[in-house]
């Protein structure tokens, strides 16, 4: 008989959502055998062993790991905001920040399988991420990182624990730090105009362009006369150009003075700044909205169902 441990029973439930003991059981059950009792859960529970995996994570938190000319800035999530107050958690946030600033993994996957115990659970980071989500009852996901090495110097700022940006320059520290804090402010798109990315300003002209569109059927409507073809691709050329002034950081007010722009106090500091990175906790996950009444009358039918 295989000696069942509180580490194989913890990596069940992340697995299976099921509870404690009976994941136990079916380790028991299974001799050990992790497929097998995964497989006689989904047997026993049914739906009542979804995976924890499946659930979404939209929670969660940025950190960075910096040393010298080299950093990480990682994103890991979780489903609620209790768990990203979780001392285990955090522990493995930071954790995971660490190894991929010393080991420079290519990947998501590759960073899981660098070695790495807590709290019981290993011998890599993937066992713990595992063995956590069965001990804490909350999937969680290591979303993305980005490891900086480039000769650079780095600057690096994290406003609570939910936005994280490192900047990439040559110059003042001050006025780097300082940059790192209106992006987190500011949330720029790119370095310069030049930059921005043409899908963001091929949506930006079309918005424009339905705007004139519908500025002319209104003033059709109300018998005004309507702009010519020359005027009104002029105004969307200048919609567009205030959009890129808006979005790319160098031409933005810089927060701390705004009577000047980035560039202006960069310049000013004798600062250059090459790139920067910006993480904001589960941006662009879709958020699941629970129906409490719908999840109410779902277990009442249940209920009458079973009855």
């Amino acid at each position: 008989m295989a000696a069942i441990t509180a580490s194989m029973v913890a990596e069940l439930r992340g697995k299976t959502d099921a509870p404690m003991m009976e994941c136990k059981r079916a380790l028991t059950e299974a001799d050990g055998d992790m497929v097998k009792a995964e497989e006689l859960l989904r047997v026993k529970l049914g739906s009542k062993a979804g995976k924890a995996a499946g659930r979404i994570t939209a929670e969660g938190v940025v950190v960075t790991s910096m040393a010298a000319e080299v950093g990480a800035l990682l994103e890991v999530n979780c489903e609620t905001d209790f768990v990203t107050k979780n001392d285990s958690f955090l522990a493995l946030a930071n954790a995971a920040v660490d190894l991929v600033a010393k080991n420079d993994p290519v990947d998501v996957a590759a960073l899981g399988a660098l070695p790495y115990s807590q709290d019981g659970f290993g011998p890599t980071l993937e066992d713990v991420r595992k063995g956590l989500i069965g001990k804490i009852g909350e999937n969680m996901s290591f979303r993305r990182f980005k490891r900086f090495a480039s000769g650079a110097k780095l600057a690096s700022y994290l406003h609570g624990t939910r936005i994280g940006v490192v900047v990439e320059y040559e110059g003042d520290a001050t006025a780097a730090k300082d940059v790192a804090m209106h992006v987190a402010a500011m949330k720029p798109v790119a370095l310069s105009s030049d930059d921005v990315p043409a899908d963001l300003v091929a949506r930006e002209r079309s918005v424009a362009a339905a705007k004139a569109a519908e500025d002319a059927a209104v003033a059709t409507a109300a018998g005004k006369p309507v702009q010519s073809a020359e005027i009104v691709a002029k105004r969307i050329e200048g919609g567009v150009q205030k959009y890129l002034k808006e979005v790319s950081l160098f031409n933005q007010s810089f927060v701390k003075n705004d009577k000047q722009t980035v560039e202006q106090m960069l310049k000013a500091a004798g600062t250059s700044v090459k790139a920067f990175t910006l993480y904001v906790v589960g941006e662009g996950i879709e958020k699941k909205v629970d129906d409490f009444a719908a999840e109410v009358a779902a277990q009442v039918a249940a209920a009458q169902q079973a009855a």
